[in-house]
């Protein structure tokens, strides 16, 4: 990567760029529910909250969310813009959210990908995640856009 780079915490006012990229990557984006800026803005100030945003030159170019329960960290998100992967900046913002969860005393990290997203299952096995085809996710939603 030749720009300078610069991992910082995700604030309020990255919100609109930090869609923009979803949008960009082609990841769900629920608006009036999950990803609404109300909730976000309510997230971010937890403490199991990681949202960090990789930025260049004043832009927005990577993100990843993370939360962690006391006892098990999740990557719940990440965006790489198309014209920056390849470079290590998928790597580089996993790596930021798994120092944060290990400063919290947290020892397993786990991400749920779906079967679409090859690149992030791609990704993630570069990163030394397993993938577990004996685990099956089960949910259960208020209404879809949660």
């Amino acid at each position: 990567m030749s720009e300078t780079i610069t991992i910082r915490d995700f604030k309020l006012e990255d919100y609109m760029a930090l869609v923009h990229l979803w949008q960009q990557v082609g990841l769900p984006y629920k608006p009036k529910g999950r990803d609404a800026k109300e909730k976000i803005a309510r997230e971010i100030l937890q403490p199991t909250a990681i949202f960090l945003v990789a930025e260049s030159d004043d832009r927005i170019i990577g993100a990843v969310l993370g939360t962690q329960d006391g006892r098990k960290g999740w990557i719940n998100r990440l965006a790489v813009a198309p014209g920056f992967r390849g470079q290590g900046l998928g790597r580089r913002l996993i790596e930021a959210a798994e120092q944060r969860l290990e400063e919290a005393g947290i020892e397993i990290v786990a991400c749920l990908i779906e079967d679409w997203n090859t690149i992030s299952q791609a990704v993630f096995t570069k990163c030394g995640y397993s993938r577990h085809d004996d685990i099956h996710y089960f949910s259960k939603r208020k209404n879809a856009d949660v």
